[in-house]
């Protein structure tokens, strides 16, 4: 390349990442944020105890933040057997970040019942999953009584949905607007999407409280599976959402797999196929990508940094998929129905999931529980730990695996075991205890667990390439939003 071209090139680059840096930093009004020790600790004096009347059926239209409060007050209000309504924060402009449990047991975690949570609207402006998650709400509490397959679901897993992550976004975004960033970010011009910890870079974009607000609500309750639903496409994505942190990377459609892949893609592929169209892999438009069996890793799709789907799985072990659901991002109040009906099966079916693999309890000698025992499938470098209860769960397809405990004061223990299609396999291990040693063993050589990369992103290239990086997350930002 000739130098005047280099130097305007670097000149573009450089106009680019200024002018979306500065985006960033427009600030909304801000409230004092609580304290976060309120958090779930399943007391029920952090649920929502507000009385109104009960549910009317729930419209097919759009519910802006005060309509959908009311809605899940009322269908708490109305089926307390099975809801509860609670808010794990709140937005930079004040609102509640709503989560509704699902569950036969909605006030109270029932041991070895495994926790899946669906969150959608991150993006204000991609509006269908937020309404998807109301209509799955009402479905799921109706049909508990009726639906066989719902009443199993909902007897032996603990589900959380949470509607809007990004309800000031909302507010602001316009029905109709296909494409396009209005409403994209919260208040203070973020992009939720791209605000987690990062394991292949530093990122150091400003905390926003609807993710600390998630960060701190999944450190408190072990999530097992999880989904995010957002829209602009039609498409089942996976992680790794980044790869190693080199401009040239950043600008391939190269694959980022974790040692998880085939577990990531059968999710996305159960989703997509129990969706009515997704499987089929079109493009929304002409020149638009086709994505085989409608499903895709994120890295391979577009890469980027501070994602929340790879922060879930690194950090706390679940396993966590991108839905986009809808090749326009809000569309028109009279297609949501049709949304509902592509989309029902998929949501109730991703669920389940949940119910395949291992599982089991870490107990001492005397029976007694261990908590925070650090775990993983031997191959499988991305750990997992074990609850306040001892408890533990994760997916696995059918076969033949090794698994490795770790915990303070215990020897370690390796057990062999096999999964079936079926049914989930029961492995309960027992630790010996060792009595003249008191310190923390040598943890296994895995990635996870809450003390996973202290300070973030220890893969990451400073200098120069760490500018170009963060150049190159800017541009794939743009192309996001008006693609």
């Amino acid at each position: 390349m000739k130098p005047a071209m280099w130097y305007l090139m670097m000149l573009v680059v450089g106009f680019f990442y200024v002018y979306l840096t500065a985006i960033q930093y427009i600030r909304g009004q801000e409230i004092h944020q609580p304290p976060s020790n309120y958090l779930l600790q399943y007391d029920p004096q952090y649920f929502d105890h507000n009385l109104v009347n009960p549910a009317p059926s729930l419209s097919f239209g759009y519910h802006n933040y005060s309509a959908m409060t009311d809605f899940l007050r009322a269908m708490s209000a109305t089926h307390p057997n099975l809801t509860a309504l609670y808010s794990i924060g709140k937005s930079v402009q004040g609102r509640d970040l709503w989560v509704m449990v699902v569950s036969s047991s909605p006030y109270q975690h029932i041991v070895g019942q495994p926790n899946v949570k669906y969150v959608a609207n991150m993006h204000g402006n991609e509006a269908v999953g937020r309404e998807m998650l109301l209509h799955l709400i009402e479905y799921l509490a109706k049909n508990y009584e009726t639906d066989e397959y719902v009443r199993w679901l909902l007897d032996n897993t603990r589900l959380h949905i949470m509607p809007s992550m990004n309800p000031d976004g909302f507010e602001v975004a316009k029905e109709g607007t296909c494409q396009g960033g209005q409403g994209r970010y919260n208040s203070r011009g973020f992009d939720l999407n791209r605000n987690f910890p990062d394991y292949f870079k530093q990122n150091n974009k400003r905390n926003q409280p609807e993710t600390e607000a998630v960060k701190q609500w999944v450190s408190k309750i072990q999530f097992v599976l999880s989904a995010n639903l957002h829209g602009g496409a039609l498409v089942a994505s996976y992680p790794f959402d980044n790869s190693p942190n080199t401009i040239f990377q950043q600008f391939t459609s190269t694959p980022s797999l974790t040692p998880d892949e085939d577990v990531f893609n059968h999710l996305a592929g159960v989703y997509s196929f129990s969706h009515a169209t997704m499987h089929l892999g079109l493009p929304c438009k002409p020149g638009a990508p086709t994505f085989t069996n409608g499903t895709t890793n994120g890295a391979a799709w577009y890469p980027l940094t501070g994602g929340m789907q790879d922060y879930n799985y690194v950090w706390h072990g679940c396993m966590d998929i991108t839905i986009e659901m809808s090749c326009c991002k809000y569309p028109m109040a009279s297609e949501l129905q049709k949304f509902w009906q592509d989309n029902r099966q998929a949501l109730v079916q991703y669920m389940g999931e949940v119910h395949r693999g291992v599982r089991g309890f870490v107990k001492d000698e005397q029976d007694r529980q261990v908590e925070g025992a650090s775990m993983k499938i031997r191959g499988r470098d991305v750990g997992f730990q074990t609850t306040k209860y001892g408890e533990y769960w994760r997916i696995l397809l059918p076969g033949r695996y090794t698994i490795e405990v770790y915990a303070a004061g215990h020897d370690p223990a390796v057990e062999d075991f096999t999964v079936v299609e079926t049914n989930p396999t029961l492995l309960n291990i027992t630790l010996r205890r060792t009595p003249d040693r008191h310190d923390r063993p040598p943890r296994p050589s895995y990635i996870g667990g809450p003390n996973q990369l202290q300070g973030a992103g220890q893969k990451n290239q400073g200098g120069i390439m760490g500018f170009f990086s963060s150049v190159s997350d800017q541009i794939s930002n743009v192309f996001k939003i008006f693609g």
